[in-house]
């Protein structure tokens, strides 16, 4: 696992001082707020918030953060669902492919399978066969152990497609006091700071991201976007790389850094 410096230095470079996360102790009289419990596994919590529809095709958390004006922008950015053929051959393993389970170790600890998928990915060269590698390590990410975590997650997702970046804040920071180590709710939270065009609170969540998971691509997309989209060309070309040393096969990162690089150095003759 390699180190990652740059969400730290980021924050640094653009004067942004550190934000605080500590939070008051939830009140339990307080209905919009959403309690631990003894729930059975599969059971899901009556929670008194807003009705979100959800769109046709809603592929679940991993949501593209929401567009603005940037039409380069990755779908990679923060994590984004597969669409179409990507997501096809995401949950479809070829005929000639063994399964994961076939594949896997006897004994193998959950921890272990993610460094197995992300050494498999950094070797993997075809893309639809990366696809596939990444789509089972984010679904690794999306699995809090929580009934109330996930719900609270899939609400939050469903507000961010729908560009209500508020209410997905406010479950967002609900997911957080219940597990304030579950990575994806930071990343997620990321995202809606994003979607919001809240640079500085997207970039520290970022931080807290990638001092849980620092092969977290999607955040490192992100990182990187704001980079550029903040004039930080040669910083957001370093981060591009970096995740180009994850997921060698992310083709909007190796799109980014033959951009960037052309742009800083010049076309090569």
């Amino acid at each position: 696992m390699s180190s990652w410096p740059l969400a730290v230095v980021t924050l640094a470079a653009l004067a942004m001082p550190p934000l605080s996360f500590a939070q008051s102790a939830p009140n339990p009289d307080d209905p919009s707020v959403i309690m631990p419990d003894d729930l059975p596994p599969g059971a899901t919590p009556d929670m008194p918030m807003p009705e979100i529809p959800s769109p046709p095709g809603d592929q679940g958390p991993m949501v593209r953060p929401a567009p603005d004006q940037d039409p380069e922008a990755p779908p990679e950015a923060f994590g984004g669902p597969l669409t179409g053929d990507e997501q096809a051959a995401e949950e479809a393993p070829a005929a000639d492919t063994p399964s994961e389970e076939a594949q896997a170790p006897e004994g193998e600890s959950e921890a272990e399978r993610i460094d197995r998928l992300f050494a498999e990915l950094k070797r993997t060269a075809d893309q639809r066969e990366a696809q596939r590698i990444a789509g089972r390590i984010e679904r690794s990410w999306r699995n809090s152990g929580s009934a109330t975590v996930d719900l609270l997650m899939r609400r939050a997702a469903q507000a961010i497609g729908h560009k209500q970046g508020a209410v997905a804040l406010d479950v967002l920071d609900q997911a957080l006091v219940l597990d304030p180590d579950f990575t994806e709710a930071w990343n997620r939270r990321a995202t809606a700071h994003f979607g919001l065009g809240d640079l500085g609170k997207s970039l520290a969540d970022i931080e807290q991201v990638l001092a849980r998971e620092p092969r977290h691509w999607g955040a490192m997309m992100g990182l990187a976007l704001i980079l550029e989209r903040t004039g930080r060309e040669a910083q957001a070309l370093t981060a591009y790389q970096e995740v180009l040393n994850v997921y060698p096969a992310l083709k909007s990162a190796q799109d980014a850094v033959g951009r960037l690089s052309e742009k800083l150095t010049g076309p090569e003759i």
